[in-house]
């Protein structure tokens, strides 16, 4: 009995030996067989689509997984270039804070030659004058002395000069002229205009020697400033007004001295403020470090744009260096933003077939986006980016590639 059931359990043993090592081999087979559809997903896939094709359901022309497929015609039509990126030369940009200021040199401070008081005044702050206009009226004892020196003068010459030199010695002739000259001059240098002289001098009315007289504005401009209150004395060299030429501002922009060496006078730079950006160009390097930063500045002139720059206001620059560096450079058409807001290039991985690839937009020189993220000798869509990115989006597909 003992030996029928020994004989029982080694023939149940081998039993179950034998069933797992046959659930083994069917795992092994099925492990196989995965790996087999693993590789040959995408073979087996387009005899799906081909098998689908032949049964009637057809997927969309032009529409490929991840990107897109384009017909000659199309290529064609939209003017579709792909060229493979590579390193250009690039100029470097610098970046720094700036600050905008009145164009010295475009500005003009209208101040009196002599003690006077101030009457009238003509024009206010902020407001625009042209050039000749009256600014302010003035009276002064130094010019009503003037004035009536100048009459005086000015008569006496006419009566010479009626008389002739062979009448009057010729000491008295050059002298009257002379005295006539000078008086001319001095009202001239206290204030008066030729055109005031002209018609004091015309009128014959001695009445009109008191003194008064207008400063005039001797550009166009805006009063940026006029400080001071009629009736008030003011001395000579008291500025009345301050008139400045907008049409052109002065941003400056302070560097460490061994960035400020890679910049020349005359390089092209960009203002940005407020997400606007306003072309500029160096025009002066200061040649003094500041004690307290130990930074130099750089100059710039900018074309003040429907007058939006003003002074005060903070802004940053953006200037070419004279230095040039190698870098994966595109033009500004074949970079776009997709729906999230990224930056993406349209790559070409077949003839005909563009996919969207997102990257890193470094800077920017000229016309040329320096950008990272993508390898050297990629084929890139250069021109008609935007066709292609309208086509993905017809297709449906999400611009993503992380």
């Amino acid at each position: 009995m003992k030996k029928t059931l020994l004989a029982l359990s080694i023939i149940a043993a081998l039993s179950g030996n034998a069933l797992v090592l046959a659930n083994e081999d069917l795992d092994h087979k099925a492990e196989a067989n995965n790996m087999d559809v693993g590789f040959s997903m995408g073979g087996e896939e387009e005899h799906g689509h081909n098998e689908s094709e032949h049964g009637g359901h057809e997927e969309d022309e032009g529409e490929s997984e991840g990107g897109v497929e384009l017909s000659k015609a199309q290529l064609s039509a939209a003017g579709i270039v792909v060229t493979p990126i590579g390193k250009q030369s690039i100029l470097q940009i610098i970046a720094a804070p700036g600050e905008v200021f009145f164009n010295a040199y475009s500005a003009k401070k209208i101040t009196p030659r002599i003690s006077a008081q101030i009457i009238k005044r003509h024009k206010r702050l902020g407001q625009f004058a042209k050039k000749g206009d009256t600014l302010v009226s003035l009276s002064s004892v130094e010019m009503a002395q003037a004035q009536g020196d100048l009459i005086v003068a000015d008569r006496e010459w006419s009566r010479v000069k009626k008389l002739g030199n062979k009448v009057v010695s010729d000491r008295r002739f050059v002298e009257t002229q002379i005295a006539r000259q000078q008086a001319y001059a001095k009202v001239l240098a206290f204030g008066m205009t030729k055109s005031q002289i002209k018609q004091l001098l015309k009128s014959k009315d001695l009445s009109k020697a008191v003194g008064q007289f207008n400063l005039l504005a001797t550009q166009n401009g805006t009063i940026t400033d006029d400080n001071f209150i009629e009736g008030e004395i003011i001395q000579p060299g008291r500025v009345l007004f301050e008139i400045s030429d907008e049409t052109s501002m002065w941003v400056e922009a302070r560097l460490t001295p061994n960035v400020a060496q890679q910049i020349i006078v005359g390089a092209p730079a960009t203002i940005l403020v407020n997400n606007k950006s306003y072309p500029a160009k160096v025009t002066q390097i200061h040649h003094k470090l500041d004690e307290a930063t130990r930074t130099i500045a750089i100059r710039m002139e900018v074309d003040n744009l429907n007058d939006s720059l003003h002074p005060g206001l903070f802004v940053e620059a953006r200037i070419q260096s004279a230095n040039k560096a190698f870098a994966l450079a595109l033009p500004e058409t074949a970079v776009l933003r997709n729906p999230d807001g990224d930056w993406a290039i349209f790559v070409e991985e077949k003839p005909g077939h563009f996919k969207p690839q997102e990257i890193e937009v470094l800077g920017k020189s000229g016309n040329l986006i320096i950008i990272g993220g993508v390898k050297e000798n990629t084929p890139v869509v250069t021109k008609g980016a935007f066709f292609v990115q309208s086509e993905i989006a017809k297709s449906g597909f999400s611009v993503h590639n992380h």
